[in-house]
């Protein structure tokens, strides 16, 4: 949506006010969706949980397109982030469905890794589906991949039988449960601290790009191509690192938590982002930031699965998911700040750039061995979808 804000302001008679408030409403949406929805998919089941999740979002993807007023346009990006939010704790569940220990963070690394290359896809693919058939049409062309990635869900997946790393048998574990342990809380606070950042960068970099070097809209492509192509190679290099060392013997905290560490100093350098003339220098700087939030994302999300059982792990998921909108939007209000009293992001990029490290402290503190938690699990016999 945000590549279409300009032609929908214009076309729409928006100010720029009314956009950002139907872009709070998604954030809103978003935020509240994850510990629902993270707890719906545990509920449900993964198959049954991701599935309908897209539907709806696509769904409301969809009737965006006939949206004419700004209240419509908030409802249905409401629905759209509350319904997206089970894309991660759902995605994650299915690789802690499959996967084993030593092999559990790659496959993370390359699931996440699939929105850098949207990200990528998006400033080229959008701009063509607007030329060719409009803002309304575009937003109905993108709905639909999301049925045609159901139809597909559906064939392929099937919840793992005994013979899987991890065999499924549906329950849910309460939140009070999840609530009453560290380690909830550990994995919380590093989503609090860390996320806001990472979406401070998504929505402060070309602000910062266009302040500081001038750029306008068509010049953004080649800065922001290369950022998310470093992304993508942090968050499968992250997942590959961690789960090389445990098939080489190294135990799951040695492993997952020097990978961890190792990212966290490589987001240090940001902080002499404001420093450089030379805008090359600062978008390689920032691009190295992000390859090393993705790495340390991957052995996060892993962490989770190592730790909780995977009848808890979309609710914990989605707990942090919660967790970082809060940090998000408290950095947000921060940047706002610090902009109207300096002007400059000087201050900013120097959080971004020390706050991964107190982050990795805090959680070692709090849990400095990683295993199994035992938790009480309520069986249920989820409704099925059709094979």
């Amino acid at each position: 949506m945000g590549v279409l804000a300009p032609e929908l302001i214009h076309e729409l008679g928006w100010s720029a006010a009314d956009y950002a408030d139907v872009v709070f409403w998604f954030q809103i949406g978003f935020a509240i969706g994850f510990p629902f929805m993270g707890r719906f998919v545990d509920a449900v089941g993964t198959r049954m949980g991701y599935a309908l999740a897209v539907v709806v979002w696509s769904v409301a993807a969809g009737l965006g397109g006939a949206a004419s007023s700004v209240a419509a346009m908030k409802l249905t990006r409401f629905v759209f982030g509350f319904s997206q939010s089970a894309n991660m704790p759902a995605g994650n569940k299915t690789v802690a469905e499959w996967f084993s220990p030593n092999e559990r963070a790659l496959a993370i690394g390359v699931f996440k890794g699939g929105s850098n290359i949207g990200a990528m896809l998006v400033p080229l693919v959008i701009p063509w589906l607007y030329a060719g058939c409009g803002w309304r049409m575009s937003f109905v062309a993108v709905a639909a991949t999301g049925f045609v990635w159901v139809a597909l869900w559906l064939r392929l997946y099937h919840t793992p039988g005994a013979g899987a790393a991890r065999p499924v048998s549906p329950g849910h574990v309460p939140w009070s449960a999840l609530l009453a342990r560290r380690e909830t809380w550990a994995y919380m606070n590093f989503k609090f601290m860390t996320d806001a950042v990472w979406f401070w960068y998504l929505a402060m970099l070309p602000l910062f790009l266009s302040q500081r070097f001038g750029l306008q809209l068509s010049d953004f492509g080649a800065p922001l191509v290369i950022v998310y192509a470093l992304g993508y190679a942090g968050s499968v290099g992250g997942g590959w690192i961690s789960s090389r060392w445990i098939s080489r013997g190294w135990d799951l905290t040695r492993a997952r938590k020097t990978s961890m560490f190792i990212f966290c100093a490589m987001t240090v350098p940001v902080m002499l982002v404001t420093q450089f003339s030379s805008m090359w220098a600062c978008v390689c700087l920032i691009g190295l930031a992000h390859a090393a939030h993705q790495g340390l994302a991957s052995n996060l999300f892993a962490i989770v699965s190592d730790v909780f059982p995977k009848q808890a792990v979309a609710s914990v998921i989605g707990l942090g998911g919660f967790a970082a909108q809060v940090g998000a939007a408290l950095m947000t209000l921060a940047s706002a700040w610090v902009l109207r009293k300096q002007g400059n992001m000087l201050m900013l990029f120097f959080v971004a750039g020390s706050v991964y490290v107190v982050a990795f402290f805090v959680f070692h503190l709090l849990v400095p061995k990683l295993k199994t938690v035992e938790l009480p699990i309520t069986p249920i016999n989820p409704p099925r979808l059709p094979s």
